[in-house]
């Protein structure tokens, strides 16, 4: 009874009504034109594909396999813990942390992790914003508050992008122990920039998926969630393609 609770919560959820909505109406288009009446089913069942945890599950997981956390048991010394930002969403009437989204929280929580077993290194934060409020502003504010001396927290609030991380960074970088922190889908790409500037980093992935722990129950059941997931690897590739495009145009673009 439980199993069956959860399977139709699930399915009751935004993203699979909808979908299983649309396909129901499909029944009663008129197939006068069956090429944009297969085109359309292929499409919703296309989204309903990659939002399930199997299907994301394969695309997701081999990128993922080649990364390792971050084990202090293997790096005796650290001088600098850079954290990339994220997602931030400013509310003055929150503290620092309410105004971090989920992405920039796990993050900020790896590099604490880090900067407490390494008293000694200094803890950069990243990231512009909105609002006039900055990741970066906020993601201080919040490791503070967590117990990290304030004369540890260096801020990188002007940058827009990794591009601008990596390059705004990298004078402070060069020729140190560095600890990178950002998302697993995105640490190939930020790697790539920030040894583009000269800087050597050691990836401390974050935010991994793990699809494949999910129930046997929710494994073909559309997933908000599970379709997000997939929506940042995406953005990823499209990101490497366009570094790739620019290199070719001018070398030294990234």
């Amino acid at each position: 009874m439980f199993e069956i609770k959860k399977i139709i919560g699930s399915v009751l959820m935004p993203l699979p009504l909808s979908l299983l909505f649309i396909a129901f109406c499909l029944l009663f288009v008129s197939k006068t034109n069956t090429k944009s009446f297969i085109i359309t089913w292929l499409l919703v069942l296309f989204l309903w594909a990659i939002s399930t945890p199997y299907v994301a599950n394969r695309i997701i997981t081999p990128q993922e396999r080649v990364l390792k956390p971050f084990n202090v048991t293997q790096h005796a010394h650290l001088d600098k813990i850079v954290v990339l930002g994220c997602d931030v969403y400013p509310n003055s009437q929150l503290p620092s942390n309410g105004q971090l989204g989920g992405c920039a929280l796990s993050r900020l929580v790896e590099g604490l992790r880090l900067a407490h077993h390494y008293p000694r290194a200094d803890l950069i934060v990243s990231g512009g914003g909105h609002s006039k409020t900055s990741n970066a502003a906020l993601m201080a504010k919040t490791a503070q508050a967590l117990g990290i001396a304030a004369h540890r927290v260096k801020q990188n609030p002007r940058a827009l992008d990794t591009k601008d991380e990596a390059r705004l960074l990298a004078p402070h970088l060069v020729d140190r122990q560095v600890a990178l922190v950002t998302s697993a889908s995105h640490m190939s790409r930020a790697t790539d920039l920030f040894n583009a500037q000269g800087v050597e980093v050691i990836s401390a992935p974050i935010q991994f998926y793990s699809l494949s722990s999910q129930p046997q129950s929710r494994q073909f059941i559309a997933q908000a969630s599970i379709l997000k997931a997939v929506t940042s690897h995406c953005h990823e590739w499209v990101g490497k393609a366009w570094i790739s495009l620019l290199r070719t145009i001018d070398p030294e673009a990234l």
